[in-house]
């Protein structure tokens, strides 16, 4: 199994396009995001011609309305990869979904109403929740946090574990060492510097090519996961009448350079990522990660 991954803007589709047309193989992603359907201009969804006639997985699976879970995502993409019958190049900028596919990560209990009344109730109540049932929980949750403080209480309540808990399985001891079950080379991407330039670049080519309308068409579709999208949740704003379209730019810009960040440190966590220099030519790119996936 090959994986060529990196945070947004990095360039990664294009190359994964490129070397999956050398090598024969098919792609598929490790997008959050590019689930969806009909979300398309914002996620950088390559379009058929960009897809060179390369087969794409895990690409518009549900529609905007469901709120598609990781471990969702985990149990479709290794089907797809029991089943395959041509190389697999993984790609995309989602860490979660990436070490969901190929780490040993089960995933607890949810609770969809159960959420929604833990969302509602103050995070110091909710901290004191946790800490009546283990006093370590601060040692393996952020308290400051808010949605993993709910996600912890919500695990608690539902199957009784604990944060510590479940931090002293064998699962999570494979996760902290990096074993993976499902074997793979992978590089990385990252355009580093030039990431605030491609980010501005990249928004204004999609506002250009109709994401306003895009977001507007699917304002009354999307579900809570997909409405978070960044540059969606910042044009829903606009179109609900709380912002200017200008201003709502502006945000999915700062927003997804914050994303960009998140995701290098997620993946620059990863030992088992080899980073390769990042150049400007999308040929030299490709080259580059032949010789390195080689």
């Amino acid at each position: 199994m090959l994986a060529i991954l990196g945070p947004t803007a990095s360039g990664k589709t294009e190359v994964a396009i490129r070397v999956a047309e050398r090598l024969g193989a098919e792609i598929l992603s490790v997008d959050s995001m590019q689930v969806y359907r009909d979300m398309d201009i914002g996620t950088a969804k390559p379009d058929v011609i960009e897809q060179r006639g390369i087969r794409h997985h895990m690409i518009d699976v549900v529609d905007p309305e469901s709120d598609f879970s990781v471990a969702e995502f985990r149990r479709q993409a290794r089907l797809v990869i029991a089943s395959a019958d041509s190389p697999i190049i993984i790609t995309g900028g989602s860490g979660l979904h990436f070490r969901a596919l190929v780490d040993p990560m089960s995933f607890a209990p949810t609770d969809t109403d159960l959420r929604s009344e833990l969302e509602g109730v103050h995070l110091s109540d909710l901290v004191a929740e946790l800490i009546a049932a283990d006093t370590a929980a601060g040692s393996e949750v952020d308290l400051a946090n808010r949605r993993r403080v709910v996600r912890a209480v919500e695990i608690l309540r539902l199957s009784g574990e604990t944060p510590s808990g479940r931090a002293t399985t064998m699962e999570a001891e494979k996760l902290r060492d990096y074993r993976p079950e499902i074997d793979f080379t992978a590089i990385g991407l990252d355009a580093e510097d030039a990431t605030e330039t491609r980010v501005e670049r990249r928004l204004a080519q999609m506002k250009e090519d109709g994401l306003t309308d895009e977001v507007r068409g699917l304002l009354d579709r999307m579900g809570r996961t997909a409405r978070g999208a960044v540059g969606y949740r910042e044009l829903a704003d606009h179109l609900e009448g709380n912002t200017s379209e200008d201003d709502a730019y502006r945000l999915s810009a700062g927003n997804t350079k914050k994303l960009a960040r998140r995701q290098r440190t997620w993946f620059r966590r990863d030992p088992r990522i080899r980073w390769i220099p990042w150049v400007e030519s999308v040929d030299e790119r490709t080259e580059r990660a032949l010789e390195a996936l080689s």
